[in-house]
């Protein structure tokens, strides 16, 4: 007998015009169905580090007897990596897009289509990101020690440095929000540079509590994955190489996809009389052949079968 019942009966189909799932169904549906794929982009965008673990490895082994020719590897090896982030980025951005609209695509093939066609507009927004999480980080690392070594002497003028503290990290996250479109947008329109900027930042305060929510559920999940490495380093290691980065980026964009569509495209092909390309892919002109019955059919029964193993009609 089946584990998960008979696979010979035959249901009536979906209908055609069935009302759509709630958004929570829709994500754990999308995300089952998905979940080898998404493990698959995991893997790719790994190899998208090797730059850096090429750095590290060039400063580890050679730093000591060759630290001239360590430092050029490392630092060639960081440029390069900061050139393919962004149009990395945005061709895991268009890949999970068509995950969230549930169209079909073929994931190395339409990654290395949409790295080399959004490379233009890409790549100085991938170089913006690292900057400024690069900046953000060092403003982490250097203001509380600031602060606490002025504290310990006695010092005064702390609260210049609890303002650029707390400066840094409302950069970080708008910075961050900004980014949960800005891959989308490049990928999904032809905007030039100042105006994908201007709708990043536009949505990612229009749209706060949806942006907030998904900063939330994505901190979280990192941060579980990020203390499991702490206890279980080997483990993790491996585990990192397959999840959990590619399933977050998911929730950010079926959470943030939405909302472009909502005020951007919609209110577009509305103005025009149009139906929006997101909404009608499916959708055939002209005089349908075939008509499609899902949700009209009776079921089917399968035939039974007699104690000596023949159908039974």
């Amino acid at each position: 007998m089946p584990l998960f019942g008979s696979y010979e009966k035959a249901g009536s189909g979906i209908a055609k015009n069935a009302p759509p799932k709630k958004p929570f169904f829709r994500f754990w549906e999308i995300l089952g169905r998905k979940f080898w794929k998404l493990m698959e982009l995991n893997m790719m965008m790994c190899l998208t580090l090797i730059p850096l673990v090429l750095a590290a490895l060039s400063i580890f082994y050679l730093a000591e007897s060759y630290t001239t020719l360590s430092l050029i590897i490392a630092a060639v090896m960081v440029v390069i990596f900061a050139v393919i982030f962004g149009p990395s980025m945005a061709a895991v951005a268009k890949i999970l897009r068509y995950f969230t609209l549930e169209k079909p695509c073929f994931l190395f093939d339409m990654f290395i289509k949409t790295f080399k066609s959004s490379f233009k507009m890409a790549c100085p927004l991938g170089l913006i990101d690292l900057l400024v999480a690069t900046s953000v980080a060092s403003g982490f690392y250097v203001y509380p020690r600031l602060i606490s070594a002025m504290e310990a002497n006695g010092e005064e003028g702390t609260g210049f440095y609890y303002v650029l503290f707390v400066l840094t990290i409302s950069i970080a996250i708008v910075i961050t929000l900004m980014s949960f479109y800005g891959y989308l947008i490049i990928v999904s329109t032809e905007l030039n540079f100042k105006q994908i900027l201007k709708d990043s930042l536009a949505l990612s305060i229009m749209a706060l509590k949806t942006n907030v929510i998904t900063l939330v559920l994505s901190a979280v999940i990192m941060g579980i994955f990020i203390g499991l490495t702490l206890y279980f380093p080997f483990i993790m290691l491996f585990v990192w190489f397959f999840m959990p980065t590619a399933y977050v980026g998911f929730l950010i964009v079926f959470n943030c996809y939405p909302v472009i569509q909502k005020t951007i495209f919609d209110p577009y092909y509305s103005q025009r009389g149009e139906l929006s390309p997101e909404m009608g892919f499916a959708e055939t002109s002209g005089e349908n052949v075939f008509e499609d019955q899902g949700g009209k059919e009776a079921p089917i029964e399968p035939k039974k079968k007699g104690k000596n193993g023949n159908i039974v009609s």
